[in-house]
C-alpha cells in the first residue's frame, strides 16, 4: 500500500526530492524518472499519444499507465489490467464500462476544486465502491493535509501530490512533508506509538535481517538521508552502523496491509545486520545468496592454479562447461536428476555472472523487467540450436502437430517438399493452431514507420524528396507526375506492343466486371405510410492507388485499383508507385494510370508514399482512402495513418502475405495441382500455402509432391520457394465436407477447388477472398485479367472483409422523407422511444401535431320570405274614391 503518489508536475525538480519520494511512493510521470522509481506512465492527451507508444514505454519497465477512457478502450485485453489505471474526471465515472471497469486495477479521480476533493470523502467513497476492489487515486489541486490523507486511507484510496507541493523540510501552508504525507495515515498499536519494522535484503530476495522499531522522527530522516534509522526503544534515534560501520541505503520503505508495521529494503553494507556479525539476525544466507558471496570472495582470492581460478581466468573451459551441464540438464530424466544437472549449471552460470560483475539482483531486475513486457517475441529457438536430423518424409502426429510461428531446419540440398498432418489423429487445440498464421509484429513496424509518417507530415515533398534517394536511389526535383502519361511521357516509348494489347484485354475484362457491380440506381423503401427511407451511392471523392514497384513492374495492380476507381467515377484519382533509379515508372504502370484516368503518379515507396496520401504536401493531393498492397512497411504505415483522426483516411483492408489454400480429391492433376500451390508459394518466403487432401489416394499425393519439387527446382526463384513451401502444409481430411470445413475456418486469400462436379461446391464456401473453380482456372486468371480483383483479404481477414471491388470506392448515404400525416404516425413512437432514453431534446424535436380539423361553420340562416303585396283592406273596399 501507498499512502500517497507523487505527481512529477515540472521538468525540474531536485535531484534530492527526487530520490527521497522514490524511497516511499510510485512516481507519476509522463517523460522518463530515474530507474530506482516505481514509475506510473501518464497520458493525459489521447490525441498524441497512442497504443503502441504506452505498450512500448510499459515494455521498457513502467509499472502502470494512467490513461484516459478513449485509450483504455483501445488497450483491453493488450495491457494486462493489473498494469492499467484509468485517468477520469469525477464528473465522468457514470461513462464507464463494466467492460473497461473490470480491465483496469484503479483509477486516477481528477478533481478541479477543493469542494470536489477528499473533503467530500462519500464523494471518493461512491466511486471506489464502484470500482469493486481497485485502487482509487485522488488529484485536487488544493494541498491535501495529513487528516485528508487519512480520511481518504480509511476508504482505501489515497491521494496525488505534485512534487511541487511537497518538501523535504517542515509541513507548511504552501507544502506538505514528504514524512507527513507517508506518515499520515499509519497508526501505532503499541503504547510507545513506536511502529514494528522488518529489514529486509534488496540483494538478496527481501531476505529478512532483523526487526526493529521506527519512530515518526525516524522514518523522516530515513526518508531525507536514504540511510537507516531506527528507535532503539532504550537509546532513542538509532543511526545503523554509526559505530560499527554496517550501515544501509534505504530502497524501499513500505507499510503493511494492516497500516501499522513497516518494511525497510536496504543494502546492508559491513559484516551483516546482526550484532553478532552475521548477515541476518536470523542466521547466516544460504541457497543461491551464499553461493554468491562465495564466488565473489573467490574472484578476489581464490588461489592460482586451483579449479575456480581456472573457471574465472579461462572463458573457454567456462563456456564448455555451462554448454556440457545445459545439455545432462536436457537429458535428465527424474526429479532428482533434473534438480542435481540445474544446480550444476547454476554453478557454473553464477560464476559467469560473477566474472562479468553481475550479481544475483542484477538478473532479478532482469527477470522482472522481462516479466513486465507485453509484447512477446515468438520464442523460437537460433538456428544453430534446432535439431538437423533429416527425414525423407515426416508426418506428423496429434503430438507433434506445427506450431503456428516454428521455424522448421530447411534442407537446402534435399527435395522441396510440405509437411503432413492428418486431421484425424489431430486434437482441436492443435487444429486451432494449424489455421494461425505468423505472428505479425504490427507494432514494431509501426513504431519503426512512425518517424518516416512523422517526417513526410512535417516537411513535405523535401521529405519525399531525401526519402526517395535514401530507399529507391533516385533523385527527383518534383515528387509528382501529371498527365499526360501516354503516348507522350518519354518511358512510354519502352512499352512492349505484345504487353500493351494484353493489358488492353485485361483492363476490358476487368471493366466489364466492375461495371456490372456499380451501385447506380437509389434503393427506395416506404417503411410505413408517410415514411419514405432511401439509400444511394456516391463515389469517394479523392483515392490514392499504391502500386509496388521499384525492380518489379506490377501493372496488374495498378489495373486492379485503377479501373473500379474509374467505374465508380472518383474525382481524383492520385497513384503511388516506386521510381526507378533515374526517377522514371515503368511504361506499363503509366500505361494504365493513362487507361484509368489517373490525375497524378506519386513518385515514392513505402511509408512515405502512403504519409504524403494521407496528409497531402505542397504538390501531392491528399485523399480520403487508399488502396492497394505493399510490404510490411506499407502495410504498418495504412494502419498508423488509418488511426490518426488528423489524417481522416480510411484504408481498404489489412494486409499480410500471399496465400492459397487448395482442395484436391482423386480426380486431380497432380501437376495443376502442384502448379497452383507454387503460384502463391514463389511470392515471397512467408507466403502461406496448403493443400488440403481430401481422401486423396496416397499414390496421387505422392505424385503431388514429386510435382512439387520438380516444378519448384525449374523457378527463378527456387531459393524464395524451398524456404515458404517447408513451412507450407498438407492437410489430409477424410471427404470434400470436412475439406471444406477446415478451408471456412482458414479463410483463404485465394480458394482452388479441384474437386469432382467443383461448381457444385461453390456454395459450400463461406470465407475467402476469391474462389477458382476446376482445373482450368487457375489462381493466375484472376491475377491478371479474368476480370476479378486480386486485391483481397489476407491473415484469415475473409472472415470480415470482402476484396477490393467497385463499391469499395463508393459510400453509401441515406435520406429520409416523412410527409404531414407520416410524422402524425411515426412522431408519437419517436416521443416515446427519446423519453425512455431520457433524451427530451429528440422528443422536442418532433413537431407538435397541427390541430385537428375543426367542423365547417353552420350555413347561414335562409332570408325571411318577402312581404305580401299591399291591398285595400275589407273596410275600405268600397269606399268611392274621394
Amino acid at each position: 500500500m501507498f499512502p500517497f503518489l507523487a505527481l512529477l508536475d515540472s521538468e525540474h525538480v531536485d535531484e534530492e526530492l527526487l530520490l527521497a519520494v522514490s524511497r516511499v511512493a510510485p512516481v507519476i510521470a509522463s517523460g522518463s524518472t530515474p530507474e530506482s522509481t516505481i514509475r506510473y506512465l501518464l497520458v493525459e492527451d489521447s490525441t498524441s499519444t497512442d497504443v503502441n507508444q504506452i505498450i512500448t514505454v510499459l515494455d521498457n519497465g513502467a509499472d502502470k499507465a494512467i490513461v484516459p477512457l478513449s485509450l483504455a478502450k483501445s488497450l483491453l485485453g493488450t495491457v494486462p489490467a493489473h498494469r492499467l489505471l484509468l485517468l477520469l474526471d469525477v464528473a465522468n465515472v457514470s461513462a464507464v464500462s463494466d467492460s473497461v471497469r473490470n480491465a483496469v486495477s484503479g483509477v486516477l479521480l481528477k478533481t478541479s476544486s477543493s469542494s470536489d476533493f477528499g473533503l467530500d470523502v462519500d464523494l471518493v467513497h461512491s466511486v471506489s465502491r464502484f470500482f469493486v476492489s481497485a485502487s482509487v487515486h485522488v488529484l485536487a489541486p488544493d494541498l491535501p493535509t495529513p487528516s485528508i490523507i487519512r480520511k481518504l486511507a480509511a476508504i482505501g484510496a489515497s491521494v496525488v501530490i505534485p512534487f511541487s507541493q511537497l518538501t523535504l523540510g517542515s509541513t507548511s501552508q504552501e507544502m506538505i512533508s514528504i514524512a507527513d504525507a507517508f506518515l499520515a495515515p499509519i497508526v501505532s498499536d503499541r503504547p510507545d506509538g513506536l511502529f514494528p519494522t522488518v529489514i529486509s535484503s534488496d540483494l538478496h530476495g527481501k531476505r529478512s535481517l532483523g526487526l526493529v522499531y521506527s519512530s515518526c522522527e525516524s522514518v523522516a530522516e530515513s526518508i531525507r538521508t536514504g540511510k537507516g534509522v531506527y528507535h532503539s526503544r532504550k537509546h532513542g534515534l538509532w543511526r545503523k552502523g554509526e559505530t560499527s560501520g554496517a550501515t544501509q541505503d534505504v530502497v524501499r520503505i513500505r507499510v503493511d496491509c494492516d497500516v501499522d508495521a513497516l518494511e525497510f529494503s536496504v543494502v546492508q553494507h559491513g559484516a551483516g545486520f546482526c550484532h553478532l556479525n552475521r548477515a541476518s539476525c536470523f542466521g547466516d544466507l544460504d541457497g543461491l545468496a551464499a553461493l554468491e558471496r562465495t564466488l565473489v570472495s573467490r574472484l578476489v582470492d581464490a588461489p592460482e592454479g586451483s579449479y575456480t581460478r581456472r573457471l574465472f581466468n579461462d572463458e573457454e573451459l567456462l563456456r564448455a562447461k555451462i554448454m556440457e551441464e545445459a545439455d545432462e540438464l536436457c537429458r535428465a530424466k527424474t526429479k532428482e536428476e533434473v534438480a542435481f544437472e540445474a544446480a550444476d549449471l547454476i554453478y557454473f552460470t553464477l560464476t559467469r555472472c560473477v566474472a562479468a560483475g553481475v550479481s544475483i539482483k542484477h538478473i532479478e531486475r532482469s527477470l522482472d523487467k522481462k516479466a513486465m513486457k507485453i509484447s512477446r517475441r515468438p520464442g523460437n529457438a537460433k538456428q544453430q540450436w534446432m535439431a538437423k536430423t533429416e527425414s525423407p518424409k515426416v508426418e506428423l502426429s496429434k503430438a507433434e502437430a506445427p506450431k503456428a510461428s516454428s521455424a522448421p531446419f530447411i534442407n537446402r540440398n534435399g527435395p522441396i517438399q510440405m509437411r503432413t498432418v492428418d486431421m484425424s489423429a489431430v486434437s482441436p487445440e492443435d487444429r486451432a493452431k494449424l489455421l494461425k498464421r505468423p505472428v505479425l509484429k504490427s507494432d514494431e513496424m509501426i513504431a519503426k514507420v512512425k518517424p518516416i509518417v512523422d517526417n513526410v507530415r512535417t516537411h513535405g515533398d523535401s521529405a519525399l524528396r531525401e526519402l526517395t534517394a535514401k530507399f529507391d536511389k533516385a533523385q527527383l526535383d518534383t515528387p509528382l507526375l501529371l498527365p499526360p502519361f501516354y503516348p507522350l511521357a518519354p518511358e512510354a516509348q519502352q512499352l512492349d506492343p505484345a504487353v500493351r494489347d494484353a493489358i488492353d484485354v485485361a483492363y476490358s475484362n476487368v471493366y466489364k466486371f466492375h461495371a456490372a457491380q456499380i451501385d447506380g440506381a437509389p434503393l427506395i423503401v416506404e417503411t410505413m405510410p408517410g415514411v419514405t427511407c432511401t439509400r444511394f451511392a456516391r463515389p469517394i471523392a479523392r483515392v490514392g492507388l499504391y502500386v509496388p514497384g521499384g525492380t518489379a513492374v506490377l501493372p496488374s495492380t495498378a489495373l486492379m485499383l485503377g479501373v473500379p476507381a474509374q467505374v465508380a467515377g472518383c474525382e481524383k484519382i492520385v497513384m503511388a508507385t516506386p521510381p526507378r533509379a533515374d526517377g522514371s515508372i515503368s511504361p506499363e504502370v503509366l500505361y494504365v494510370a493513362h487507361k484509368v484516368g489517373a490525375h497524378a503518379i506519386l513518385r515514392a515507396g513505402g511509408a512515405q508514399a502512403v504519409a504524403a496520401l494521407a496528409y497531402g504536401t505542397e504538390t501531392v493531393p491528399k485523399v480520403d482512402k487508399i488502396f492497394g498492397p505493399g510490404n510490411q512497411w506499407v502495410t504498418a504505415a495504412k494502419m498508423l495513418v488509418q488511426n490518426d483522426t488528423d489524417a481522416l483516411v480510411s484504408i481498404d483492408m489489412p494486409a499480410g502475405p500471399s496465400e492459397v489454400l487448395v482442395i484436391a480429391d482423386d480426380t486431380c492433376n497432380p501437376a495443376f495441382v502442384a502448379a497452383d500451390l507454387l503460384s502463391q508459394a514463389e511470392h515471397g518466403i512467408d507466403s502461406q500455402v496448403v493443400l488440403v487432401a481430401s481422401s486423396l489416394p496416397e499414390t496421387v499425393l505422392a505424385e503431388v509432391e514429386e510435382e512439387v519439387d520438380k516444378q519448384a527446382h525449374a523457378l527463378g526463384r527456387v531459393d524464395i520457394v524451398r524456404e515458404s513451401v517447408a513451412k507450407s502444409l498438407i492437410v489430409k481430411t477424410q471427404g470434400p465436407e470436412i475439406a471444406m470445413e477446415f478451408s471456412n475456418d482458414y479463410a483463404p486469400e485465394h480458394l482452388i477447388l479441384h474437386l469432382r462436379d467443383a461448381p457444385a461446391w461453390v456454395d459450400q464456401v463461406k470465407n475467402a477472398g476469391s474462389v477458382f473453380v476446376g482445373p482450368y482456372s487457375p489462381e493466375s486468371c484472376g491475377d491478371y485479367a479474368s476480370g476479378t480483383n486480386h486485391t483481397l483479404p489476407t491473415n484469415g481477414y475473409a472472415r470480415q472483409f470482402s476484396g477490393v471491388n467497385t463499391q469499395s470506392f463508393q459510400k453509401h448515404i441515406t435520406s429520409q422523407e416523412v410527409t404531414m400525416d407520416g410524422l402524425q404516425t411515426l412522431g408519437p413512437i419517436v416521443a416515446t422511444l427519446a423519453d425512455c432514453e431520457g433524451l427530451q431534446a429528440h422528443a422536442n424535436a418532433q413537431p407538435p401535431p397541427p390541430p385537428p380539423p375543426q367542423p365547417p361553420p353552420p350555413p347561414p340562416p335562409p332570408p325571411p320570405p318577402p312581404p305580401p303585396p299591399l291591398t285595400a283592406k275589407a273596410p275600405f273596399a268600397n269606399t268611392p274614391p274621394a
